[in-house]
């Protein structure tokens, strides 16, 4: 775990956070529930929220970190702008969702559950997302791409790359009108 200086970003997640925690008992039971509100709130648990929570219930920051590694629905790096999920569900694997996501690792310089440093993406497989008569699956955000092939890869990656040139270009002007 890191022990380095929050981030501006990570104060305001503490403050919230320490805003919310008197709502909740100070017994083992509440662990879970708080953990869930943080990530709902924050869509990860940071190392120094971690150590707040044990700190409101008396629990060690091992302890805490024990049960937020045993369930899978928790995140302890912010996710990226743009969430890119393969699903690996039989129907995916199938027809090659492996390579879906060995595409997506090369194209955005990461692995699997990584997020890249810059943060605008991160990539992680995932379960069945049941839309298996479209395999292999991606989603994208909330977008789904069905049929996904590596050229279709390489597609949404010119996509993105495209919309971001663009709204460099469009943040240039607005700049220059001012």
């Amino acid at each position: 775990m890191d022990n380095s200086e929050p981030s501006v970003q990570e104060k305001t997640m503490l403050e919230d956070i320490a805003s919310f925690l008197p709502e909740f008992a100070r017994t083992r039971g509440q662990l879970v529930p708080i953990l869930q509100m943080i990530q709902q709130r924050h869509a990860y648990l940071a190392t120094s929220a971690i150590a707040i929570v044990a700190r409101h219930l008396g629990l060690s920051t091992s302890e805490v970190y024990g049960v937020a590694t045993f369930y899978n629905q928790f995140r302890f790096h912010p996710p990226g702008k743009r969430q890119i999920k393969v699903c690996m569900g039989t129907a995916c694997h199938v027809v090659g969702s492996d390579i879906i996501l060995e595409h997506f690792e090369r194209k955005l310089g990461i692995k699997n559950g990584e997020t890249r440093r810059d943060r605008e993406f991160s990539l992680e497989s995932v379960a069945c997302v049941g839309c298996c008569a479209l395999a292999p699956v991606v989603l994208v955000d909330k977008e789904t791409h069905a049929h996904m092939v590596p050229s279709k890869v390489e597609g949404l990656m010119f996509g993105f790359d495209r919309e971001k040139e663009e709204k460099a270009r469009e943040e240039k002007k607005n700049a220059s009108r001012e």
